[in-house]
């Protein structure tokens, strides 16, 4: 399985052209044009790209005979939303894939010819967005908020970002997404869900992987 972490800044043109939204499929290009803001634009579309660019690399062909074919779990596929995926040749793209974006920079991991049925999800998270009054209310467990009372004040909210990173990779996993209280899933011990190591990750981001 590959799981690489790009630098968003490094994967757009701020000028970027019609011809290079097309290649998203008309849901994302729909998406990405009613972007008020400049920058989340561009920071969407390059996401996008990355996403394209790994998965035609992990299958081996040119990204162009791919077609993206996104899937919502309630909506159903062919959406600007949801699970990555592709059609390639007419078939489905045989790819179980997972991305995830924060403060510029994108996380993709993704399993080629995956067995039937395998599912996963991959968060990215600033250790700054855990850090709000009442995180711990509307988000952590009873047993997540003791953990987090033997942490040390200065690892703390990086502990509490990484909790919710765990918490998001395995709903994107399941499917279920923020449908699910989150405050009624433990994370800390769950077979199939790492956390990501901080060698691999730029300062300031912790990430989670969910593999089922």
């Amino acid at each position: 399985m590959d799981s690489p972490v790009l630098d968003l800044r490094q994967l757009h043109d701020p000028r970027i052209p019609d011809t290079r939204l097309e290649v998203l499929g008309k849901p994302a290009e729909r998406r990405a044009l009613r972007y008020a803001n400049p920058a989340h634009r561009n920071e969407f579309v390059a996401g996008r790209l990355a996403v394209l660019h790994f998965a035609a690399t992990l299958v081996g062909v040119e990204s162009r005979r791919l077609v993206p074919d996104f899937h919502c779990p309630r909506c159903g596929p062919g959406q600007d939303h949801g699970r990555p995926g592709f059609m390639l040749d007419g078939g489905a793209a045989p790819l179980a894939l997972s991305a995830s974006r924060a403060s510029g920079w994108v996380l993709l991991a993704g399993v080629v010819h995956a067995p039937e049925g395998l599912r996963l999800g991959v968060d990215l998270e600033s250790t700054g967005k855990a850090t709000f009054e009442g995180f711990d209310d509307i988000a952590l467990t009873a047993t997540e908020k003791r953990f987090l009372s033997t942490i040390s004040d200065q690892e703390r909210d990086s502990q509490r970002a990484r909790l919710w990173a765990r918490k998001e990779a395995w709903l994107k996993m399941t499917g279920e997404g923020l449908r699910r209280n989150p405050a009624e899933l433990d994370v800390l011990d769950l077979p199939g869900l790492r956390d990501i190591t901080e060698r691999a990750l730029p300062d300031g981001l912790v990430a989670a992987l969910a593999l089922g």
